[in-house]
């Protein structure tokens, strides 16, 4: 539950579903098998898309045009990921999880003081482009979306991501979006924390196929502390600044790369 809490925590500040800590957590801090782990993990993933829902400021920053057209792709992966992770090694997916945290983190290292907002001067937005009071700066500002290719295939791969390691694909969705594709920080936080709900089921139901869900115990206190730990996030996410979001995200994925690449 304690983990659950921290992950939902994060899942509100970051918008990465918590998965990033709950695995490992789970893994080393609970001796459960890798597997074990990614399944309750994509359950606490499940919960904190849950409570986003639940949360004003949430809605208000979501670009709901932009989740549902990196959904299809996202589901698309996890479909794929759901029927083929039995066919990859526990070392190899520990490799996936260590890699792909690694990169993430050096990604948002290099770019952390970049801001993808722009002045609203009444300009018109395209479909995707959105407009949001930015709390850094006290006013309205819009953003373009950009690079959409770049989205479209960073999603289909997040979701191959949550179904093989349980991290609900929010580590790949919003470093790629506010790194390259133009959307601000609180803005990708929230349209992944959306999206990784959805994102999550098929894996979620090829775990508990696989047997692999048997204890509901662990996968119900999981999403109770999510549940807690959102709320607790969500009230702290405008007060910090986004370039300290963005270096504790890098810290936290560094540490988890480390855990499992050596």
């Amino acid at each position: 539950m304690l983990a659950g809490t921290v992950a939902g925590g994060l899942g509100a500040l970051l918008g990465i579903g918590g998965g990033v800590l709950l695995v490992p957590l789970l893994n080393r801090g609970l001796d459960l098998p890798f597997s074990q782990a990614a399944a309750i993990s994509l359950v606490g993933v499940l919960g904190t898309s849950a409570a986003m829902s639940t949360t004003s400021t949430a809605r208000r920053l979501l670009n709901p045009r932009l989740a549902l057209l990196l959904l299809v792709f996202s589901v698309s992966g996890a479909v794929v990921g759901a029927k083929t992770v039995h066919l990859l090694q526990t070392r190899t997916l520990e490799l996936i999880f260590g890699a792909t945290a690694a990169l993430v983190a050096v990604s948002m290292l290099a770019r952390a003081s970049r801001r993808n907002i722009l002045p609203d001067v009444g300009q018109p937005l395209g479909v995707l482009d959105g407009r949001v009071f930015d709390d850094d700066t006290g006013r309205d500002v819009v953003y373009r979306v950009r690079r959409l290719p770049l989205a479209l295939v960073t999603s289909a791969a997040a979701g191959l991501l949550a179904s093989y390691v349980g991290v609900g694909g929010g580590i790949v969705i919003v470093p790629v979006l506010n790194a390259w594709c133009g959307v601000p920080m609180r803005v990708a936080a929230a349209t992944s924390a959306f999206m990784i709900g959805v994102t999550a089921v098929p894996g979620v139901t090829g775990y508990y196929a696989s047997g692999l869900l048997g204890d509901f115990h662990l996968a119900g206190a999981t999403v109770a502390g999510v549940l807690a730990g959102y709320r607790l996030g969500s009230r702290q996410s405008g007060a910090a600044p986004v370039w300290r979001l963005k270096i504790l995200m890098a810290m936290i994925l560094a540490a988890v790369a480390a855990m499992y690449l050596r």
